[in-house]
This record gives C-alpha cells, sequence and structure tokens, in this order.
C-alpha cells in the first residue's frame, strides 16, 4: 500500500453529528464481494450452479468494518462471506461480515457493516494491514 491510497474519516455528515464509531476509519481505494448465495459444492450437471454474489464500492473503512455503497438493499443482522481487495495488497482479504444498517442513497444504499472475527478468515491479516495504512499516515 503506499501512504497516497489512504486519509481519515470522510468529509460527509450522515450521522447528524453523532458518530458510534469504535475505531478510526480511512478512505481508501477498495472494493468488496459479497457472496449473497453459496455455489452448488456438487454441480450435478446443472448449467448454471454457481453462486450469486454483489460487488460493492467501499466508503470508508477500519479494522473492525466498512461503509459499503451497495445496488441492493442489505438486512441488518445478515451474515455473509466476503472479500475484500484494498487499493496495492496483491492478495484479497477474505472475510466474513455482518450487515449492522442499511440506508437509502440516491439509487444505492450506503450499508454499515462489522467484520466477524473468525479463524477461517484473513481477519488477522485484515487488522495488520489495516494498522499498517494507519501508521504510513
Amino acid at each position: 500500500m503506499k501512504d497516497t491510497d489512504y486519509t481519515f474519516g470522510t468529509s460527509d455528515d450522515l450521522y447528524g453529528g453523532q458518530d458510534n464509531r469504535l475505531h478510526y476509519r480511512l478512505t481508501a481505494r477498495a472494493r468488496v464481494s459479497l457472496e449473497l448465495e453459496a455455489s452448488d459444492p456438487e454441480p450435478r450437471g446443472v448449467p448454471d450452479s454457481s453462486g450469486r454474489e454483489l460487488v460493492c464500492g467501499v466508503r470508508d473503512l477500519s479494522t473492525g468494518g466498512l461503509r459499503l455503497i451497495s445496488e441492493e438493499q442489505l438486512a441488518a443482522g445478515a451474515l455473509f462471506p466476503a472479500t475484500v481487495s484494498l487499493g496495492n495488497e496483491t492478495e484479497p482479504f477474505r472475510l466474513t461480515i455482518e450487515v449492522i444498517w442499511c440506508r437509502p442513497n440516491g439509487a444505492d444504499y450506503l450499508v454499515g457493516v462489522r467484520i466477524v472475527e473468525c479463524l477461517q478468515t484473513a481477519y488477522v491479516e485484515w487488522t495488520e494491514a489495516v494498522a499498517s495504512a494507519m501508521e504510513a499516515l
């Protein structure tokens, strides 16, 4: 990652002055792919056995969560496997996310998600990458 890929926070005030975030947020070039429906592990001759993914932009991020821009409304409390691609990182991070809130934003939705700490994901690598980006600022 380069120092120029990240800045602290965002200039918009979506919360009316109230900010319940536990971690500093960074704005960054990132993309998230959510697995909305799992693919069939054994296709059994079915022509289309692939799952359904939703690609979202990232408004800001921290070690504990992300604010996404989504074309679809997502239900609060939903858990999804996610792949997060950050700026210059060579490998995407495989994480599990939980939808905390979802609000209309013009034709799209802003979605606040929490990253779930899970041994089967790249949670530790994610926190290290975000911490490293914050130190570089």
